[in-house]
């Protein structure tokens, strides 16, 4: 689930913060109002928390922020150590992806950022229903990630990047999972949640899932 991804997020670990507070140009777009779409997902949570990818552990710190209890389960050791560090063990940060994880209680909500694109079409699918299991009447699912409109609107933004020369971030577009909206929709729907799409920037939507 993701783990192929594994040395890429350690590499990542050591430039991430920089990167998404808008010190990389060729990022720069990607992570356009990173801190209010973070704040965003954080203010739809509720409850006991369960936060997949929390990399450096940006979004567990809005989370706490608003008094919530958070379990992390994040499968890169640096990641993992940098999130530690910066949250005073105020959160439980675990090994685990998104499939696999030990979690001994209930969850309310369900969040990610910037993470779940690791997955392919296939195990999104098996990890929303998973989570449909794990949550209980009225839980929620709040994911904020890069996905498209259509497979048009995917396939430009690779061609908008080459005719940047953002040669980094093209590659990233074709190498990871991103989907599209009416994919990830249907996922939620089949598995029992009403489900809205709010656009953040270019790339970034947030997925708000609700378990009917």
């Amino acid at each position: 689930m993701g783990n192929e991804f594994i040395e890429l997020f350690e590499e990542w670990a050591k430039t991430y913060d920089d990167t998404v507070t808008g010190h990389d140009e060729e990022y720069k777009d990607v992570f356009l109002f990173y801190d209010k779409l973070l704040q965003e997902v954080a203010d739809r949570a509720n409850g006991n928390v369960l936060e997949f990818g929390p990399g450096t552990g940006n979004l567990t710190a809005k989370l706490i922020n608003r008094g919530l209890s958070v379990t992390g389960v994040e499968p890169s050791s640096s990641m993992r150590e940098i999130a530690i560090k910066k949250l005073q063990g105020k959160a439980d940060i675990i090994d685990g992806d998104f499939m696999h994880f030990k979690l001994d209680h209930q969850v309310e909500t369900i969040v990610s950022s910037y993470a779940f694109h690791h997955l392919t079409d296939k195990e999104k699918a098996e990890a929303i229903e998973h989570y449909g299991k794990l949550l209980t009447t009225g839980g929620k699912i709040v994911f904020a990630d890069t996905m498209y409109e259509t497979v048009e609107a995917y396939n430009k933004a690779i061609a908008d990047a080459q005719e940047k020369g953002y040669s980094n971030l093209a590659e990233d577009l074709q190498r990871e999972y991103y989907t599209t909206i009416p994919v990830l929709s249907e996922m939620m729907q089949k598995n029992g949640f009403s489900v809205t799409f709010n656009r953040c920037n270019d790339f970034v939507w947030i997925m708000d899932g609700v378990k009917g």
